[in-house]
């Protein structure tokens, strides 16, 4: 008789879990948030403009956490730590943050975030969803059918960075 055996622990793929954020992950979270400017968007902003917006928060669990109650936040979960989070403003319809760690982008975790918040708000009962995007985000959701309603200028510790108002209609899918 021949037991199955599990693939080695290398060769399985690690899970997204995609869930509300807690406590615990408001240092993952500043992480996440921190990388993602100064890693990520490296390509579209210059490095006095990502250490202004990288700035605007503190790199601490505290500030994050502090955040929880004025947002709905999911959080992508790799092995059990964030690798990725979205600040949602249910009741305005907005996407207040988007970021993922920069090694995972386009590996879909943004998206499913997004596809998670609309959900959110198609149950709370609303027709749109809306977000101030960087440079590094606006191209990819007009692609996937946000419209770009023009550009804006946001300061982020004394340095204007340039953004883009999206809208999105949010349809139902019966499944």
């Amino acid at each position: 008789m021949t037991e199955a055996l599990a693939p080695p622990p290398s060769a399985v793929a690690p899970r997204v879990v995609y869930r509300q954020a807690l406590a615990r992950d408001g240092a993952d979270q500043a992480e996440v948030f921190y990388h993602a400017v100064m890693q990520g968007a490296a390509n579209h902003y210059t490095l006095d403009e990502r250490r202004a917006w990288a700035n605007v928060l503190p790199r601490e669990a505290c500030a994050w956490t502090a955040r929880h109650p004025l947002y709905t936040t999911l959080v992508a979960t790799c092995d059990g730590r964030c690798v990725g989070f979205l600040e949602l403003d249910v009741s305005n319809g907005r996407v207040e943050t988007l970021y993922v760690w920069p090694s995972l982008n386009g590996r879909g975790i943004g998206t499913t975030l997004l596809i998670h918040a609309e959900r959110w708000l198609l149950e709370a009962g609303r027709s749109t969803i809306e977000m101030e995007a960087s440079r590094v985000l606006y191209e990819r959701l007009e692609r996937r059918g946000w419209q770009n309603l023009g550009e804006r200028w946001v300061e982020r510790g004394g340095a204007p960075l340039q953004r883009y108002h999206l809208r999105k209609p949010l349809l139902a899918v019966e499944t």
